[in-house]
């Protein structure tokens, strides 16, 4: 599977299918300023159609890291461990990672990790311009009038 799969689409949504996690390394990414391919990552908001946030998957194969340091210009970025264990380093700080680790970094941060285990570094990262969230929790919901029917 190298596309996620449509699952609906209409005028307030759009829901998609990525198959297993274990299997995000049927995806690539060819990025387009190292003008290389980075296989096991998949970038959803533009198949979303997103409009405040980017949403990224990546696994990382066994013994592997990101070579090289980045940071964003408005960006910060939370990345959510699902699977496997490693280390992340911001700036000179280096601290271990592993399944159910969160991590904040802001647009100045410069960040990477590696994955020191025997097994896949699974994680999910979501990318939101600094300083645009309005309110925490559930401030920003409201419940609306309509019968829930299931098929």
């Amino acid at each position: 599977m190298d596309r996620p799969i449509i699952l609906s689409e209409g005028q307030n949504h759009t829901a998609i299918d990525l198959g297993n996690l274990e299997n995000l390394m049927d995806y690539s990414y060819l990025h387009p300023k190292l003008k290389t391919e980075i296989r096991g990552k998949i970038f959803t908001g533009e198949i979303l159609q997103t409009t405040g946030a980017e949403i990224s998957f990546q696994i990382l194969p066994p013994s592997a890291q990101i070579p090289f340091f980045h940071q964003h210009r408005k960006h910060e970025e939370i990345y959510i461990f699902l699977k496997g264990k490693g280390e992340f380093q911001v700036d000179e700080k280096i601290f271990e990672i592993r399944e159910g680790s969160i991590v904040r970094v802001s647009p100045d941060g410069k960040r990477t990790w590696r994955n020191y285990s025997e097994g896949p570094l699974v994680f999910i990262c979501i990318q939101t311009q600094q300083g645009s969230l309005d309110s925490h929790f559930v401030a920003d919901g409201f419940a609306t009038n309509g019968k829930v029917e299931w098929n």
